[in-house]
C-alpha cells in the first residue's frame, strides 16, 4: 500500500490534469472506468486543439478518443464559437461528424452514440439511411462525407471534429482514396480524428498528416488489453506456440512443438500414418489434420468458446457447419436454443416463406439452435447480421468465416482458429501477410469478459511453425496509398478549386508523398539488383558456345508449348459446350472431374439462352445443382436414359435418395476407367516446336554436362532481369507521378466535352462529377448518348448493371442478355466502352474496366418479379446458383446508380421517371427487407 505522502502527490496530479484539462476529466467521469495511457494522451492531445492519430490493436478501445470528440462537440465552449460565414449569419454550434468504412459499423455506432446522447442529438448518413442529419453529431459512411465536400453542402456549417475510424482503409484498392480526398479537402479549422489499426509506418502516415492538416499528435499503443497466446494444434495435440513472453519477443518457437512436427513430417515422409485406401501406395503419404467437429468439440471441452474459425472459402465455411451438424455437435441449452429461435423468427417475419425455402433457412437456423453458424459475404445480409447479434450475445458458440469478418463490426471472441495460412485474394492463392494474421487473430480476447485471449493454427506438412512464429510477432502493417485520380475527382477538382490548384492538391496526396519518398529506395536497388544480374550471367556462362542464345530457344519452345495448351483447352471447351446442349432430361452422363465427379441424371437441360448451358443434374451421391462446361474435360456422353418423374422436386431428400438410387442401378461404373480424361496434345507434330527442338540440338551448348546447371543461372538472371525493368519504369513513372495523370486525365475530359477549353466545367462535367461509380465517365457517356433512353423499368435495371457488377473470378463465356432493347442497350455500352479504352490506352491511362454482363439475366428477372429461385439460377456463376448474399449486395449497387440516375441534371424527365420505377421494381422481397433493416 502506498504511503499517505504518495497518494498526497497523487491526488496532486489528478487535481492538477483536471485543471488543465476539465473536459476531459467530465468525460473520464461519465465512462464508468480508468482510462488507458494511450487513451488518456490521445485525448489530451485533441483538448489542446491537436489533431490526432492513434494506432492501437484491434479490441484496445481506440473509439473512446472518437468519442471524447463527440463530447467536446456537444459540449461546446462560450467563448470558442463556430465563426459565422457572414454578417448576416450567427455563429453556430460545434459539430462532430464520426465517418466509418462500412454502413454495418455506421449503424453500430449511431445506436452506441444514441444510447448516450439521446436521438436528438445524434444523426445518420448512409446510402440507405438518412436520419436527423443536421444533429450537432452525424455518422456517416467516408464517401458521404466526400460526396459533401465536393458539392459544398450546407451541413458542413460549423463542423469542428472530423473522426475517421479504421482510416487504415485507405490502403483499399478499390474504395481507399476516398479517405485521401476527405483529408485533403476538410476546411483548415477542423480537427481530425485518426484512429487505425497497428501501421508499422505510423510515423510517415503522420509525417503527411501534418503537412496537409497541421499539428498532428501520433500515439501508438502495441499493448493488447487482453493478453493473446498461441498455440498450434498438430493432430489431436495443442501446443504453445511459445514458451513464454520472453521467447515470444525472440520468436523462438516452443522446442517441444519444432521436436514434435519434425517427428511428425518425418513419420509422414517414411509413410507412417498416412490414410489407407485406393492410391495410398502410389501417391505417397498424405497429411490429414483434426476434423472439424473434433475442433470446436475440442474448444469447448478446454472452455475456449466462443470461437471464430477462419476458413478462407464460403463453400469451405458452410461445409464446416454441416459437417459439425452430422457429427451431432450441440453447444447449446434448451434455453438458449428457445432464445436463439425467438431471435431469428422476429428479425425474418418480412421475408416471404418461398426465398426463405431457397435461401437454406431450415437448414440455418437447425445450425443456430445447435450453437453453429457460417459468416461471409455469400449469405443475405439479414443473415450474416443475426449471426453477429446471437454470437456477441453468447449464444452462437462456433462461426465459421472468410476472413472479410476481421474488417466488419466488433465481433469478438475467445478463440480465434486458423485452419490454413493460405488464402485466395481473387487471382491467387497467396501466404497470409503479417498485417493479415495480427487482424485476423486481433479478434481473440474479449475486453471486460476474458482473462485472455487464444489464437489457434492448425498444423500441416507445408506449416512450418518458426514462420508462424514470425507471423505472430511481426507488427508489420504498413500503410500503402490507393489514391489516383478519376474522372469523377477531376472534374470536382477543377470545379472547386480550379486546374491548377487542383494539380497542387494532388501533389499533397499520401500516394505521392509515399511515391516520392519511395525512388531513393527503388534506385538503389535497380543497382544491387544490375550487379546481382551480371554475376548470373557469369555463372551461366558456357565454354561450348553461347548459351544465351541456347537458352532463348528453350525459352521459345515453351511459350509455343502454352499457346497450344492454351489453344487445345479452347477447343474442348467448344466440344463440353456443345455436348451440354443436346443433353436432355433423363439423360445419363459422366461428370469427368471435379467435387461432383460420378454418375449423374439430367433434371433441366437449362438451354434457355442464359449464356453456357448448364444443366441441373442429380448425382449418384444425392447431390442436386448445376454443372458448367468447366467440370467437363471431355464432352459429355450419353451413357443410359432414365424415367425422372414429371414434377420432381430436387430439394426434398426423400426424392433425391430414389432416383439417385435409380442412376446407381444402371450399373454403369462411375469413374468408366480413364482418370482425368484429358485428350493428349501431341506437341511434337507442331512444324514451329520441331524446328525450333531441332536448332536446340545442334546448338554446341546442348552437348555441355552442366547444362542444367547453366540453364537454371539463366533462368535466375531472365526473372531478375524482368523485375528490374518494371523497377525502372516506376522509378521514372513515380515522380510528379500522380499530376501527370491528372493532366491526361483533364486533357481527355476536354476532348470529350466535360470541361472547356478555359478549364471551366461544362453542364455534362457537372452532370459527371455527380456520379459516384467505378465506371463514372461510362455512365456519363450512356446518359449524354441517350442509351438507357425508352427502356421499361426491368430493362433498365438490366442494362445499368452492367457498368456495376464484377464476377468473383473470371469466366471466358460471355453471358447472355434478356433479347431486344436490352441487348441493344448493352452493345451500344460496350462500343462506348471500347471507345473509351482506346482514348485511355492513347494517353497511358489505366482502362475503364469492361462491362460485365453477368449479372443482367437475375436482375432483370428480379424487377420483373420472378421468384427468387429463378432469379438465382439464372446468374452467370462458375459454381451454379448464384449466393443471395452476391445478388443483394449488386442489386444494392444497381439500386444505388439507378437513384444517382434519377437525380441527374443529364438524363431525360423519361428516363429520370423509369429510374425510380426500376428502384421501386427492384426493392421487394429479399432487397425490401435489406434496405428497412
Amino acid at each position: 500500500m502506498s504511503s499517505p505522502a504518495e497518494r498526497y502527490a497523487a491526488a496532486r496530479r489528478k487535481a492538477a490534469q483536471a485543471a488543465q484539462f476539465p473536459a476531459l476529466d467530465e468525460f473520464a467521469l461519465e465512462l464508468g472506468f480508468d482510462l488507458d495511457d494511450f487513451q488518456r494522451e490521445a485525448c489530451q492531445s485533441l483538448e489542446r486543439g491537436s489533431g490526432v492519430l492513434v494506432c492501437a490493436p484491434t479490441g484496445a478501445g481506440k473509439t473512446v478518443v472518437g468519442e471524447f470528440a463527440v463530447h467536446l462537440a456537444l459540449r461546446g465552449r462560450p467563448d470558442d464559437p463556430v465563426p459565422a460565414v457572414d454578417a448576416t449569419t450567427p455563429p453556430t454550434r460545434r459539430k462532430c461528424f464520426y465517418t466509418t468504412p462500412i454502413k454495418a459499423l455506421s449503424n453500430q455506432k449511431y445506436h452506441d452514440l444514441v444510447a448516450r446522447y439521446g436521438a436528438e442529438q445524434v444523426g445518420l448518413l448512409t446510402g440507405d439511411n438518412a436520419i436527423n442529419g443536421d444533429a450537432p453529431v452525424v455518422v456517416m459512411t467516408t464517401e458521404v462525407l466526400r460526396n459533401m465536400l465536393y458539392a459544398g453542402s450546407s451541413t458542413l456549417q460549423g463542423l469542428a471534429y472530423v473522426v475517421m475510424d479504421e482510416v487504415h482503409y485507405l490502403a483499399d484498392r478499390f474504395r481507399g482514396g476516398v479517405w485521401e480526398e476527405v483529408i485533403i479537402h476538410l476546411p483548415a479549422s477542423v480537427t481530425l480524428i485518426s484512429l487505425s489499426a497497428t501501421v508499422s509506418n505510423a510515423e510517415e502516415f503522420a509525417d503527411w498528416l501534418v503537412t496537409v492538416r497541421g499539428e498532428t499528435a501520433v500515439v501508438v499503443s502495441e499493448h493488447r488489453p487482453v493478453p493473446l497466446w498461441q498455440h498450434m494444434l498438430v493432430g489431436k495435440r495443442m501446443f504453445d506456440l511459445f514458451h513464454d513472453a520472453d521467447a515470444a519477443r525472440k520468436h523462438d518457437v516452443h522446442p517441444e512443438l519444432l521436436r514434435y512436427t519434425r517427428e511428425t513430417a518425418r513419420r509422414l515422409e517414411l509413410g507412417e500414418g498416412r490414410s489407407a485406401g485406393p492410391g495410398a501406395g502410389r501417391r505417397g503419404p498424405r497429411w490429414r489434420g483434426p476434423l472439424r467437429p473434433d475442433i470446436v468439440d475440442r474448444l469447448d471441452r478446454e472452455g475456449l468458446l466462443p470461437a471464430i474459425l477462419f476458413i478462407f472459402s464460403r463453400a469451405g465455411c458452410a461445409a464446416a457447419v454441416q459437417q459439425c451438424l452430422a457429427a451431432g455437435l450441440r453447444l447449446t441449452s434448451a434455453e438458449e436454443r428457445a432464445e436463439i429461435r425467438r431471435v431469428v423468427e422476429s428479425r425474418v417475419t418480412a421475408i416471404p416463406g418461398e426465398d426463405l425455402s431457397v435461401l437454406g433457412y431450415w437448414e440455418w437456423l437447425d445450425g443456430l439452435e445447435r450453437g453453429l453458424a457460417a459468416h461471409h459475404a455469400g449469405m443475405l445480409p439479414v443473415f450474416k447480421e443475426i449471426v453477429e447479434e446471437l454470437f456477441v450475445r453468447g449464444l452462437v458458440k462456433a462461426v465459421f468465416a472468410t476472413e472479410t469478418l476481421a474488417l466488419g463490426i466488433n465481433m469478438p471472441a475467445r478463440c480465434v482458429v486458423l485452419e490454413r495460412l493460405v488464402k485466395y485474394n481473387g487471382e491467387a492463392h497467396v501466404d497470409l501477410t503479417p498485417g493479415e494474421y495480427t487482424q485476423l487473430t486481433g479478434r481473440a480476447g474479449r475486453r471486460g469478459i476474458d482473462v485472455e485471449g487464444h489464437a489457434v493454427v492448425v498444423w500441416s506438412p507445408e506449416t512450418d511453425p518458426r514462420h508462424v512464429a514470425g507471423l505472430a510477432s511481426t507488427r508489420t502493417y504498413p500503410l500503402r496509398s490507393s489514391f489516383r485520380p478519376s474522372y469523377n475527382m477531376a472534374v470536382n477538382l477543377v470545379g472547386t478549386v480550379g486546374a491548377e490548384p487542383a494539380r497542387a492538391l494532388l501533389e499533397s496526396s499520401f500516394a505521392q508523398f509515399q511515391a516520392d519518398r519511395s525512388v531513393v529506395g527503388l534506385a538503389r536497388q535497380v543497382q544491387r539488383n544490375t550487379e546481382t544480374i551480371e554475376a548470373y550471367g557469369a555463372e551461366a556462362a558456357c565454354h561450348h558456345g553461347d548459351f544465351d542464345e541456347y537458352f532463348a530457344l528453350r525459352v521459345a519452345i515453351a511459350d509455343r508449348e502454352k499457346a497450344i495448351a492454351r489453344q487445345g483447352q479452347t477447343q474442348r471447351k467448344a466440344a463440353a459446350v456443345a455436348s451440354l446442349e443436346r443433353l436432355r432430361v433423363g439423360d445419363v452422363i459422366r461428370v469427368p472431374s471435379g467435387r461432383r465427379a460420378g454418375l449423374a441424371v439430367v433434371l433441366d437441360p437449362a438451354t434457355g439462352g442464359f449464356g453456357e448451358p448448364r444443366p441441373l443434374v442429380l448425382t449418384q451421391d444425392r447431390w442436386a445443382g448445376r454443372v458448367s462446361p468447366g467440370d467437363f474435360t471431355t464432352p459429355a456422353e450419353v451413357l443410359a436414359r432414365i424415367r425422372v418423374p414429371k414434377h420432381f422436386n430436387h430439394r426434398s431428400p426423400g426424392a433425391r435418395r430414389d432416383l439417385a438410387a435409380e442412376v446407381s442401378g444402371t450399373g454403369l461404373d462411375r469413374h468408366g476407367g480413364r482418370r482425368g480424361g484429358r485428350s493428349r496434345q501431341v506437341t511434337g507434330e507442331d512444324h514451329q516446336i520441331t524446328q525450333l527442338r531441332t536448332e536446340l540440338r545442334h546448338h554446341p551448348c546442348h552437348a555441355c554436362p552442366e547444362r542444367e546447371e547453366h540453364a537454371r543461372w539463366a533462368e535466375r538472371r531472365r526473372r531478375l532481369e524482368r523485375d528490374t525493368e518494371e523497377l525502372r519504369e516506376r522509378v521514372s513513372g513515380r515522380t510528379g507521378s500522380l499530376a501527370r495523370t491528372f493532366d491526361r486525365i483533364v486533357a481527355l475530359l476536354t476532348e470529350r466535352g466535360y470541361l472547356a477549353r478555359d478549364g471551366a466545367v461544362t453542364d455534362a462535367g457537372r452532370m459527371l462529377g455527380r456520379i459516384w461509380t467505378e465506371a463514372d465517365l461510362l455512365v456519363a457517356e450512356c446518359l449524354r448518348r441517350g442509351v438507357w433512353n425508352g427502356l421499361s423499368p426491368a430493362e433498365l435495371a438490366a442494362a445499368v448493371s452492367v457498368v456495376v457488377f464484377e464476377a468473383r473470378r473470371d469466366v471466358d463465356e460471355r453471358a447472355s442478355l434478356p433479347r431486344g432493347p436490352v441487348a441493344d442497350a448493352v452493345d451500344e455500352t460496350l462500343k462506348l466502352w471500347g471507345e473509351i479504352e482506346a482514348d485511355e490506352a492513347a494517353r497511358g491511362l489505366t482502362a475503364t474496366r469492361e462491362p460485365d454482363l453477368g449479372f443482367a439475366w437475375p436482375v432483370y428477372r428480379w424487377a420483373r418479379g420472378e421468384a427468387l429461385a429463378k432469379v438465382l439460377g439464372s446468374g452467370h456463376e462458375i459454381d451454379g446458383e448464384m449466393p443471395a448474399g452476391d445478388f443483394v449486395r449488386w442489386a444494392r449497387q444497381v439500386v444505388d446508380l439507378l437513384g444517382q440516375i434519377a437525380d441527374s441534371g443529364g438524363a431525360t424527365t423519361e428516363l429520370r421517371s423509369t429510374a425510380r420505377q426500376a428502384i421501386a421494381a427492384v426493392n421487394r422481397g429479399v432487397l425490401a427487407y435489406h434496405t428497412s433493416a
